[in-house]
């Protein structure tokens, strides 16, 4: 055979001693991929070795007699630790749990990466089952993809059913089914002779010095052996067990020894460590250590056997040192050959411990003969020894295969039994068989290290896999596990896996969409939930072992499945096809839904933190069913305010960084530091954060009173867990700030949604049996009452508004405290903002209160002690909010915290109207100057505050439409409500026409948005009254004719520009009638003062002019009413007549009548004096103004004629036909008429 090593391939020198210092064996060979022959692949990785490093083995002289003991024999050593350690036979117990031990160990590998865990023995034995005729008695685990594997030595175990009761029902089982006749075989003389001279072999091989004078004594006793002295294990690097085949390799034993320590210092490669869970108790007592629980191995090899990947215990002794660093030796009688069954067990020893070369001493009736050295990859090779390395790959496989198949139930104990000198190989599913036996006292021993050891892969899988697909795989093993555990013997491991469980539900990740098919499959192929099981086992199925074969009914039928032969493992991918897939449960993605399974965990593990203290009738009361009062009282909103406020000082008081190292006395009794006070500590916390989940999930789906019932849940949850924690750490608090932040939100929305506060408060009430049941548990700890006040559903918005300001107070108390300010500077900002919003809530609420009482004042004398409380109350919460967002730099946020303190300035103002006697409105006062000053000035702020426009646009433009409309109010009521009692008219025209120009400088007329038409309306009124107010200067201004003709420049100016811009806008026709006629009227007024009948033609020219552009207004009036009238028409309704023949609509009539009230008599007399100017003209009238005078005739006399009786629309529609009839001809008329 070929094969490739990475250590010296030369014989040992028959010289006996090396010059050179050993190297450690694992440090040259631990992990080195061996090639043999047919492609067979081994590599082994020493994981952990409790041996020193390997020394230089002493050649023995020839005729050593190895029946006399060395003088070193079985006395203390160095090399081999305390006396006693190494025995002849096997003193000890069988370990049934020994792979357990090493589990435990290595949990890391546990689970995923291992297929197989055991002791090296056991894999030989499995892997020579086609070879031997030896029974095999195995208990098999499986714990996710890996399998463990543990001797179940049926002898010992009946012994010992009699005196614990744990195996009995094995026993009756095994009597019944398998071996009627069962009686316990005993150890041959030569089985223990044999022992004997290998022990005093290995002795010799360790002292050095080969002709040491033996012990004085009796050689024939100190051959004979006790049983309580073993010989498998001897030598410097197997401070533990070591059993070496004889002839009959089956036969060797496994005796126990005393672990050694795992820090010891000549551990190569990656030693584990056993951790201790948080949570996980001392789970075994000495009793029980005793019984193989710990990882007594003197190595821990990773083994990788072709495509099988095992974690193997060894004991089997290595030397080395010079050119052979590492070797095995073996003693083998010169009279008996090498069969294959100890061909196969030297050769894969070797290849498990990764030693290239075998010693090999031969001796006749114990007197040395001879040394040999034989590599490993020529064992198959030997004569009467021959065998096929590939033969033992398919053998592996299959085995592996096969168990894979069977033994699907993680927590289940499967027993593989092959009776002696049988083909057949039978696996039983013990668990299944234990729990249809009916006694009590029928207890599985597996159970406890197996849901052990299910917790322990979970855990540590929790602790390294930040992937969210392997939570599948976790969650199923700490079901299984919980469901091996009876609550009352083991509550610590059941209520740490529930917390565990609890755990896996991330509730603060997102969603993920693209993973969510994997996430769903779960992430390890083997494992399993209970239905996909039950559903896909095929049944009857040859493939999978059928038992139609076997020779017993009973037994065939008990069995989970059966290797009708041996032969069959040889055959090549046998039983490969034969593993079914593997599923897990899967995890939710809906948030609730996850919330509800951690709310299901907390309450599981509660209970069983619950029932291991004190019972329910040691603690006070408390039904969940009755609703706690309310501690305010409706009709005193100060009580309530002022009782709110001392318990949220209260409750800062409780959890403040202050109270850091004061611990409160449980009502449950709880001892701090305990195992029940860590659980509940996280089990509470947990439920906390789920309720509060919950609680936001509802708020997002606006159903408030399901959310405040949540944060109400969530935060008796952390009263609890601040009444049973000693301190309270900085993430705790934070998480508590975010509470308190939710609630405030939550108060906040169902103050703005009053409306419903019926649905509210039945969403509010109901609660469901999950959530009474952990609030009946929180009460054992505490009354859960810290909260009420902030979390009761109230019926007044302003005690809502109140209580959730104070929910951010604290909130920002926390957060402002200690360590926390400078982990959460972010939260800290949200937090401000939230208070700087609610504030302005308040403000808001205040100043509509204030607004309210203002309106409905009968009497308009004075300003009541009311309204002006709410001013300040309004006031004073608009001062907090704008130093919240100033803190922040939240520049739009106090822009608009300043435009309301504006609109605040602006109701103040409105309050201070002077009212006369008459209830008519008095003079323009110097209050509503005041305020309405004070109003521009934090409009003007708020504009400061902003920069520019492009930062906030929406903010810019809602304070620029404020401020332009406080500078129109202020100028519109100057000027209609003129203090001309306290100041001059011309003062009083300097101030309108500045506020005037201020509102018009604000009016956005290029900027296209919603309120465009709005801007440009209001230039127009703007244009409007600076016209009318400067038409007014100019009639009844006198003397100054200087003056007098910049009042007309003006007034023309802002005529012009306002029916401008009137005619841009398609709905205000009656003020675009009205500025028009203004201007008629103006006209009109300075033709008056006229003397030259030339320049009043000239100036009624002007005004025909300007009443036929009224041809415009009156054409946007008929549409409406004519569109009115259809509409009306249609749909059959009769429209009601005004008294006048109009009809009412949405179009003012009312004003449209007074305007043709004035617009008639107008219209006549500019055409009248026009006709009389035009007849009293000296000179002759050219043809031109002869047609335009017989035109004016016409008009004038259809005008005269109308009926003043008539419908609106027909009145109108003859105003257009009559304007529309000058129109053509007013340029020629113009043109030829004297001016």
């Amino acid at each position: 055979m070929n094969g490739e090593w990475n250590g010296a391939q030369s014989p040992a020198s028959p010289g006996g001693g090396h010059d050179e210092s050993a190297d450690c064996m694992e440090n040259s060979v631990q992990d080195t991929v061996v090639c043999l022959g047919n492609e067979i692949k081994s590599r082994a990785v020493v994981k952990y070795s409790a041996a020193p490093p390997p020394t230089t083995y002493a050649l023995l002289r020839e005729k050593t007699d190895l029946k006399l003991p060395p003088a070193n024999w079985l006395r203390e050593s160095t090399q081999l630790g305390p006396a006693g350690t190494t025995v002849l036979g096997s003193s000890s117990k069988n370990k049934p749990f020994s792979s357990f031990g090493m589990a435990y160990d290595f949990i890391d590998s546990i689970g995923n990466d291992v297929d197989v865990v055991s002791d090296s023995e056991n894999i030989k034995k499995l892997l020579k089952i086609p070879y031997s005729k030896s029974h095999v008695s195995m208990a098999v685990h499986r714990v996710g993809r890996t399998l463990l594997l543990d001797d179940l030595d049926i002898q010992e175990l009946f012994m010992r059913s009699s005196q614990t009761g744990d195996w009995t029902w094995l026993k009756e089982f095994y009597q019944r089914l398998v071996d009627q006749k069962w009686q316990r075989k005993k150890k041959s003389k030569e089985h223990w002779y044999q022992k004997a001279i290998l022990s005093k072999f290995l002795y010799y091989s360790i002292s050095g010095d080969g002709a040491a004078e033996p012990v004085p004594g009796d050689s024939a006793s100190s051959s004979k052996g006790d049983e309580g002295c073993g010989g498998g294990e001897l030598g410097p690097s197997w401070p533990a067990t070591f059993t070496i085949a004889s002839s009959d390799p089956e036969d060797s034993a496994s005796p126990e020894e005393e672990r050694v320590s795992m820090d010891n210092q000549y551990a190569l490669g990656h030693v584990a460590s056993v951790t201790k869970e948080q949570n996980l108790p001392t789970l075994f007592n000495e009793g029980e250590n005793s019984q193989g629980l710990r990882n007594d191995f003197a190595r821990n090899i990773l083994w990788t056997f072709e495509d099988i990947h095992m974690l193997v215990g060894s004991n089997m002794p290595i030397f080395g040192g010079g050119r052979y660093p590492a070797v095995s030796l073996r003693l083998r009688d010169n009279n008996k050959p090498i069969n294959i069954l100890t061909g196969i067990d030297y050769w894969l020893d070797n290849l498990m411990c990764n030693v290239p070369e075998l010693v090999m001493c031969f001796h006749v009736n114990g007197i040395v003969q001879k040394y040999e050295m034989i590599k490993t990859e020529d064992i198959p090779n030997l004569d009467n020894s021959k065998f096929s390395t590939r033969v033992v790959k398919d053998i592996a496989q299959n085995i592996l295969s096969f168990l894979k198949s069977n033994c699907t139930k993680e927590g289940h104990t499967y027993w593989l039994f092959k009776a002696s000198s049988s083909d057949v190989v039978k696996l039983y599913d013990l668990t299944t068989l234990c729990e249809e036996t009916a006694e009590e006292k029928c207890q599985n021993p597996f159970t406890l290290p197996v849901a052990v050891l299910l917790y322990k892969v979970a855990s540590n899988m929790m602790k390294k896999s930040q992937n969210r697909k392997h939570y599948g795989t976790i969650r199923t093993l700490l079901l299984n596990c919980v469901k091996l555990l009876d609550q009352e013997r083991h509550p610590q491991i059941i209520a740490s896996a529930h917390c565990m469980l609890a755990e896996l539900f991330q509730l603060d990740e997102p969603l993920e969409d693209g993973n969510g098919e994997s996430l769903r499959s779960g992430g390890s192929e083997d494992s399993y939930s209970e239905e996909e099981e039950e559903e896909e086992l095929p049944e009857d199925s040859d493939e999978n072992g059928s038992c139609s074969g076997c020779s017993n009914p009973a037994d065939a039928s008990r069995a989970v499945a059966v290797i009708k032969s041996v032969g069959e493992l040889s055959v090549p991918e046998k039983y490969t096809h034969h593993i079914r897939p593997n599923y897990t449960f899967p995890v939710s993605h809906d948030k609730e839904e996850r919330c509800r399974h951690v709310l299901g965990n907390v309450l599981r593990g509660l209970k069983a933190v619950d029932s291991t203290i004190k019972k329910e009738s040691d603690l006070p009361a408390a039904d969940p069913n009755t609703p706690i009062p309310l501690k305010y009282e409706d009709g005193d909103d100060s009580s309530g305010h002022n009782v709110v406020e001392k318990e949220i000082s209260l409750l800062l008081d409780r959890v403040g960084p202050g109270q850091e190292n004061y611990k409160h006395p449980t009502r449950s009794g709880m001892i701090p530091g305990s195992w029940q006070h860590r659980i509940k500590l996280q089990l509470f916390l947990k439920a906390s954060k789920a309720y509060y989940v919950l609680a936001d999930a509802a708020a997002n789906l606006l159903k408030y009173g399901r959310a405040l019932r949540y944060v109400k849940l969530a935060l008796q949850c952390h009263d609890a867990y601040c009444a049973v924690s000693s301190s309270l750490h900085p993430e705790v608090l934070f998480f508590h700030s975010q509470c308190l932040s939710l609630c405030g939100d939550i108060q906040l929305m169902l103050a703005q949604n009053a409306s419903n506060r019926a649905a509210y408060l039945e969403e509010y009430s109901y609660q469901t049996k999950e959530d009474q049941e952990i609030l009946h548990s929180l009460h054992r700890e505490c009354s859960c009452q810290a909260f009420n006040m902030a979390t009761d559903l109230a019926m007044d918005p302003e005690y809502q508004l109140f209580v959730s300001c104070k929910c951010y107070e604290a909130a920002y108390e926390l957060l402002t405290s200690g360590e926390l300010r400078k982990l959460h500077s972010e939260q800290l900002g949200q937090v401000l903002k939230r208070l700087g919003n609610i504030r302005n809530e308040m403000g808001v609420f205040y100043m509509n209160q204030a607004a309210a009482m203002q309106t409905e004042k009968e009497e308009k004398k004075g300003v009541s002690a009311a309204e002006q409380e709410m001013w300040k109350k309004s006031f004073s919460c608009f001062e907090k909010g704008l130093k919240d967002f100033e803190a922040i730099s939240d520049a739009a946020n106090t822009a608009l915290l300043l435009c309301n303190t504006g609109r605040l300035m602006r109701i103040c103002a409105q309050a201070h109207c002077a009212v006369s006697e008459d209830l008519n409105r008095g003079e323009f006062s110097p209050e509503e100057a005041l305020y309405y000053n004070k109003a521009i000035d934090y409009y003007l702020r708020a504009m400061k505050s902003l920069g520019k426009r492009e930062s906030h646009k929406a903010v810019w433009d809602s304070v620029n439409w404020e401020l332009s409309t406080t500078y129109f109010t202020l100028a519109t009521l100057l000027q209609d409500y003129a203090p001309l009692s306290r100041k001059a008219q011309e003062q009083i025209e300097r101030e309108v026409t500045d506020a005037m120009m201020k509102s018009l400088k604000y009016c956005d007329l290029q900027t296209e948005s919603a309120r465009q038409p709005l801007y440009q309306y209001r230039a127009a009124t703007i244009h409007h009254r600076l016209a009318s107010m400067y038409h007014s200067c100019f009639r009844n201004q006198v003397g100054d004719e200087h003056l007098r003709k910049q009042h007309r420049t003006l007034a023309d100016l802002h005529y012009s520009k306002a029916v401008q811009l009137f005619l841009s806008l398609r709905d205000a026709p009656c003020e675009l009638l009205r500025t028009q006629l203004e201007r008629v009227a103006f006209a009109e007024f300075q033709m008056a003062g006229q003397n030259s009948t030339s320049a009043k033609l000239k100036t009624l020219l002007g005004a025909l002019d300007i009443m036929i552009e009224t041809h415009h207004a009156f054409q946007l009036i008929h549409k409406e009413l004519l569109e009115e009238q259809q509409a009306s028409a249609a749909s059959d309704v009769a429209v009601p007549e005004s008294p006048d023949g109009s009809a009412s609509s949405g179009l003012n009539t009312e004003e449209v009548l007074k305007l043709i009230g004035v617009f008639e008599p107008s219209f006549s007399f500019i055409l009248l004096h026009l006709m009389k100017l035009m007849s009293t003209s000296k000179r002759k009238p050219v043809a031109k103004e002869e047609e335009a005078m017989k035109m004016y005739k016409q008009v004038y006399s259809r005008l005269l004629r109308a009926e003043k009786t008539a419908p609106l629309i027909q009145r109108v529609a003859l105003y257009l036909q009559l304007l529309q009839q000058l129109t053509p001809n007013s340029g020629d008329s113009t043109n030829g008429a004297p001016r």
